[in-house]
């Protein structure tokens, strides 16, 4: 089984981008836990990121009927694509978005996601920890959809 994860804008620069917010752990070393543990759970795991909402949206098209799930961070795309919303919603698949910090908790523009409303759920305020729950989360709804396909 295959999972996508999908990086949006300025998560290549975690590490660097504001700490206190985002962090010290960068994406490369949030990408091994993430393979570690699905490897563990036999599913394979295919990686990107891109600053471009296209190019997220190409990438998600790219996942139908090659992925079972899409787990995704959307970044600021989450706010203000209407686009990502719409690829999530056709693509036929759980998708589970995470965001590292608490978008509740911060400005008034980042408590609407978009991108969410079109997911199964939303991982949010948990820091890199969240994209193992994430991926726990996903790996669980992606296995029950199997088991339902096999009766």
């Amino acid at each position: 089984m295959k999972i996508v994860v999908i990086q949006g804008p300025n998560l290549n620069m975690l590490g660097h981008r504001d700490p206190r917010i985002y962090g010290p752990m960068k994406l490369e070393q949030i990408h091994q836990n993430i393979e570690s543990v699905a490897k563990q759970n036999n599913f394979e795991i295919d990686f990107f990121q891109s600053n471009f909402e296209g190019e997220i949206v190409d990438k998600i098209q790219e996942c139908i009927g090659v992925a079972d799930g899409i787990l995704i961070n959307p970044a600021a795309y989450s706010h203000t694509s209407i686009a990502i919303a719409d690829a999530i919603a056709l693509a036929g698949m759980p998708v589970v978005e995470v965001h590292l910090s608490n978008i509740f908790a911060r400005e008034d523009f980042r408590k609407q996601s978009y991108t969410g409303a079109a997911s199964a759920g939303v991982i949010t305020g948990f820091g890199p920890f969240g994209y193992h729950l994430g991926l726990l989360s996903l790996m669980q709804i992606i296995t029950e959809l199997k088991a339902k396909q096999e009766k």
